[in-house]
């Protein structure tokens, strides 16, 4: 089983509502449950699959919500990569290599983890995008020691 640490102010519904509000967005009601608890930080265990093809990785930062660090909060990432990564998604953490775990916020995608490989050359918008699980989760009990 996973654990979280986190020294982030937990994060209110009211920031959480505001947040959707302002970008326009949903998000799925286990991450706004994380984003409750623990707003952010840091999961033990913490490596994934990726692919048979691209191997594991190793979450690094499980981005809050009103956080001191802009590298970490939410809000700051989404505006850095908005235009960047498929509209359908939206950031809520990265990996050792940089690449970003991204939670689906569109119908067809609503509610599922992926990753984005930011270096992966690509021909169509989702080739560098490789689905992790069908919610967070999921995704956060599926993490293990490497």
């Amino acid at each position: 089983m996973v654990s979280i640490e986190s020294s982030n102010k937990k994060a209110t519904s009211v920031a959480i509502e505001d947040f959707e509000q302002r970008y326009n967005l949903k998000l799925a009601e286990d991450y706004k449950k994380f984003l409750l608890d623990f707003n952010g930080g840091y999961a033990d265990p913490n490596v994934f699959k990726i692919s048979e093809e691209q191997g594991e990785s190793a979450l690094n930062t499980l981005y809050g919500l009103g956080i001191d660090d802009e590298y970490d909060e939410l809000a700051s990432v989404y505006e850095s990569l908005d235009g960047i990564i498929p509209s359908d998604f939206i950031s809520i953490a990265d990996d050792s290599g940089g690449n970003q775990i991204c939670l689906g916020v569109d119908d067809d995608y609503f509610g599922k983890v992926f990753v984005w490989i930011h270096d992966m050359e690509i021909e169509e918008d989702m080739d560098n995008m490789f689905l992790l699980a069908d919610n967070f989760k999921l995704f956060l009990n599926n993490l293990h020691v490497e």
